[in-house]
């Protein structure tokens, strides 16, 4: 068996922590990072210590920590064949109330994590002529909602978005494809980090009346790491966030 191997950022919890369950059961070796050390390794704890998933801490904004990444990957596994940016941090605030220092977390993490780490790792995918790199955007960017004012991290997945589309034009004559998941609203600790006591309570914003669960945008995830005619797409994993309402 020829086991595939991909680098999933922001592992630790919620949406990145079930892509490595999802990965590591569908033959894939896989690589895991978050900024904290702690909680890294009691998701690798959680998932069973699988044989086939090792972890590296290290902020992804910064660009020394993607390089670990890919050496740690090339060292242990011998390839990068998918990369799932899924590390970045998102918080309402409104416009008038944002300051610098907001901006400049949401564009370290969110925008250079995603844009660094991959810069770091299209080298490896150039020289197999192979590779996927899935981004993680939101809903938001393409669908605004009056009451939940988030200008800083939207503007940083936005540019992430763009991004997307960017990479799989310069890099698609080289089988490299690039792809965005926009979820909705998932059930994962980010939602009590910004306040939401009850996700469930935001059913009604999908036209299927309810909450995405983390385990369907890791479905998502490995349909575009196994498929290899989509490239350059947003994918929304929403539930009809973004086409209609339910009044």
């Amino acid at each position: 068996m020829t086991y595939k191997t991909v680098i999933i950022t922001g592992a630790s919890t919620g949406i990145g922590k079930e892509m490595t369950r999802y990965f590591a059961s569908h033959e894939y070796q896989v690589v895991m990072n978050s900024s904290n050390e702690e909680n890294l390794k009691k998701a690798y704890d959680d998932l069973g210590k699988p044989s086939n998933v090792i972890y590296l801490a290290g902020d992804i904004s910064k660009k020394e920590t993607g390089l670990a990444l890919r050496d740690l990957a090339l060292k242990e596994f011998e390839t990068i064949d998918v990369l799932i940016n899924n590390a970045g941090v998102f918080s309402p605030k409104p416009f008038l109330d944002v300051e610098e220092d907001d901006l400049n977390q949401y564009w370290n993490v969110n925008l250079k994590g995603t844009f660094f780490t991959s810069q770091v790792v299209i080298p490896e995918m150039l020289k197999q002529n192979n590779g996927s790199i899935i981004n993680i955007g939101t809903v938001l960017v393409d669908h605004a909602i009056a009451g939940f004012p988030a200008t800083a991290p939207l503007t940083s997945k936005g540019a992430i978005h763009t991004l997307t589309r960017q990479l799989a034009a310069e890099f698609g004559k080289n089988n490299i494809r690039v792809n965005t998941i926009a979820p909705g609203i998932i059930r994962s600790p980010l939602q009590a980090k910004i306040g939401i006591e009850d996700a469930d309570s935001l059913s009604g914003l999908h036209l299927l009346n309810r909450i995405g669960e983390p385990k369907e945008v890791a479905e998502a995830a490995y349909y575009l790491a196994t498929s290899n005619f989509v490239t350059g797409e947003t994918i929304n994993v929403a539930g009809g966030h973004t086409i209609g309402h339910a009044i």
